[in-house]
C-alpha cells in the first residue's frame, strides 16, 4: 500500500506520500522510507475527508516488543454432538486447527508490563488477553473474539460448495 509514489493515511495522524525507500545494499532489505506529510489532512481537521486508497497503522520496528498470538478457533469440527456418528470416537471430531501459534509477531511498547488477563484490541484482527503464560521478555496474547467470523464463513462455503 505505501510504496514510492504511493500515498495512504497514517492512522490517526496525516496522509503521508512514500518519496524513496532506502535498502541495505548487501542484503536488499528495507532499511527505510523517506515521506512527505500533508500538514493539512491531519485526521479530524478540514482536509480529513480527502479520499485517499488506504489507511494504514503501524508500529515502530524499533521500539516494538516481541510477542507470541495464539488463535483460537472451534475445538470440534462439528459443533453439534449428535453430528458425530455413536461408534466414532469423540476425537475424531477434534479440529487439528483450533490452536494456530504466531510467534513472530510485533506489538507496542506499551504493553510490556501489561497485567495477566487484560484486555486490547488488536486493529482490524480482533480482542485479545495477556496469557498467564506471559513472561518479563515473552509477552503472549491469545484472542478471545475475531472481528470477522471466519469460521461460520467457512462452514457456510462447505454447505454451499463454493
Amino acid at each position: 500500500r505505501l510504496a514510492p509514489g504511493r500515498e495512504v493515511r497514517l492512522r490517526y495522524a496525516y496522509i503521508i506520500t512514500c518519496v524513496d525507500v532506502v535498502k541495505d545494499p548487501q542484503s536488499g532489505e528495507v532499511q527505510e522510507l523517506r515521506c512527505t506529510y500533508d500538514p493539512e489532512t491531519r485526521s479530524g481537521g478540514a482536509q480529513a475527508a480527502r479520499k485517499v486508497k488506504s489507511t494504514i497503522h503501524w508500529v515502530s520496528a524499533a521500539q516494538a516488543l516481541d510477542a507470541e498470538v495464539r488463535l483460537y478457533e472451534p475445538l470440534l469440527v462439528k459443533p453439534e454432538a449428535s453430528h458425530v456418528q455413536d461408534e466414532q470416537d469423540f476425537i475424531a471430531n477434534l479440529n487439528p486447527h483450533s490452536l494456530e501459534r504466531l510467534s513472530a509477531c510485533r506489538v507496542e511498547p506499551s504493553l510490556e508490563k501489561a497485567p495477566v488477563w487484560s484486555r486490547y484490541q488488536f486493529e482490524r484482527i480482533g480482542y485479545f488477553c495477556v496469557d498467564p503464560d506471559s513472561a518479563s521478555g515473552r509477552l503472549v496474547f491469545n484472542r478471545t473474539v475475531s472481528l470477522r467470523d471466519a469460521w461460520a464463513k467457512a462452514e457456510k462455503a462447505k454447505q454451499t460448495g463454493r
